[in-house]
């Protein structure tokens, strides 16, 4: 038993570096007989919010392949399983932003696509900021800006930022602000 589904089978369909795509044969909970696609990763997904002592933020921006759009998002990407998450938060400001930090708060956890995936979101604050040299992978090709907390939310409230992880860490930060 899955909760209050019945799990008959199940197959990998798909597997890569960063993902696993399983096919059930289920009983859903009304009795049903049907199939589920689970698609696990291998990954959390780490997002960081950098603050400086002026209410600034940085936000990078890039061609996202599978919306095949544009995307101004915070500075986010995959943490190994197993290992301390602020330590991929600690890697990913650096090699996005340029940025290293002396304190990173955690503000918020999220399932991201609960109704297909596994996959989890933690998302930091992070202050005390240092200018370092940036290193983006090899597959990124990044804008960053930098812009006050106050503009961001206001990118987020107009729909101009709707990257899931982007969108609820902003909203919690301007909550925890008070702005």
């Amino acid at each position: 038993m899955i909760g209050n589904w019945q799990r008959k089978s199940r197959q990998t369909s798909y597997e890569n570096n960063w993902i696993k795509v399983s096919h059930d044969e289920v009983i859903n909970p009304n009795g049903g007989e049907g199939i589920y696609g689970v698609v696990h990763y291998k990954n959390l997904a780490i997002g960081v919010i950098p603050l400086d002592e002026h209410n600034n933020t940085w936000l990078v921006g890039q061609h996202r392949y599978p919306q095949n759009k544009f995307s101004w998002e915070i500075p986010e990407g995959g943490g190994p399983l197993g290992i301390d998450p602020i330590e991929s938060a600690k890697r990913e400001l650096q090699e996005e932003v340029g940025l290293t930090a002396e304190n990173y708060e955690l503000i918020l956890e999220m399932d991201l696509s609960n109704s297909v995936s596994d996959e989890q979101a933690l998302i930091y604050v992070a202050k005390g900021l240092t200018p370092v040299n940036d290193n983006p992978d090899e597959t990124e090709v990044l804008e960053v800006v930098k812009k006050p907390i106050t503009e961001v939310l206001e990118m987020v409230i107009k729909g101009e930022i709707t990257d899931s992880m982007s969108v609820a860490g902003i909203l919690k930060l301007a909550r925890e602000l008070n702005i």
